[in-house]
């Protein structure tokens, strides 16, 4: 897979397979990383894998709290949202918070050095260090993608920054732009090899088992993103609804 392959793969997923990222995988991620450009060439960046469970549970019990669809309704009216596909957005993605992180394949953690009060940037330049974290941080997700791995960064409130820098014991002078949640979509991506459908067609299958859409439905999908091309998150259920299977086909 080429560059701009990966650049089109790329997807933010909150609803992780909670199957974990071998170590081998998560090395090369980081190396991308790694390959990004540097504001003083030095590359003071440093993460934290965080894979045992249990350690990740008391972290994002200490920092996340946990929110139903009600109450995302709530602060996304409080916030003045007005579009409705930002709205739909919002609220699904607040309920996820915790969910999302804790049972990603990895959860990393990047630190950067910063010299200066982050928030309180004196000058544009002040925020090198910043904008050079998130060309690795693009890096990874870029990666990642190439790897069949999707994600999603969550950039903490300040009283949460805080909490996690203690309980991870970041050095003064460093900062956490977010944390990056990386996995498997529910299962993987597989393509069908049966007679049944169209060879080699590729899907996203929820569960440990992959099963494969019958020809007729995925016809009905194609149909239905040509005649809709604007509309394609309203079809995600399409697959579960017309072959009556926990499928969900991404575009």
């Amino acid at each position: 897979m080429d560059v701009y392959e990966a650049m089109a793969k790329r997807k933010t997923i909150r609803d992780f397979d909670p199957v974990e990222i071998g170590a081998d995988v998560v090395r090369r991620l980081l190396d991308a990383g790694f390959n990004a450009p540097s504001h003083n060439h030095l590359r003071e960046w440093h993460f934290i894998v965080l894979q045992d469970k249990s350690m990740r549970k008391k972290l994002l019990e200490q920092t996340v709290k946990s929110r139903n669809k009600d109450e995302a309704t709530k602060i996304v009216d409080a916030w003045g949202m007005t579009d409705e596909e930002q709205r739909r957005m919002y609220v699904d993605a607040i309920p996820k918070q915790f969910s999302m992180l804790m049972e990603a394949g990895c959860l990393i953690i990047p630190c950067f050095r910063q010299r200066t009060a982050l928030l309180q940037p004196e000058v544009l330049s002040s925020l090198n260090a910043f904008a050079s974290m998130w060309c690795c941080i693009e890096n990874i997700l870029v990666a990642a993608a190439s790897e069949g791995i999707f994600g999603v960064t969550r950039i903490p409130f300040e009283d949460e920054r805080e909490t996690m820098k203690r309980f991870l014991g970041v050095p003064e002078g460093y900062e956490i732009p977010c944390t990056i949640a990386l996995g498997y979509f529910l299962g993987s991506t597989s393509k069908c090899n049966c007679q049944g459908c169209l060879r080699g067609e590729e899907y996203f299958v929820r569960g440990a088992e992959a099963k494969c859409l019958p020809r007729p439905v995925i016809e009905s999908v194609r149909h239905m993103l040509d005649f809709f091309p604007g509309n394609s998150r309203q079809l995600l259920a399409l697959g579960e609804v017309l072959a009556k299977q926990p499928v969900r086909v991404l575009v």
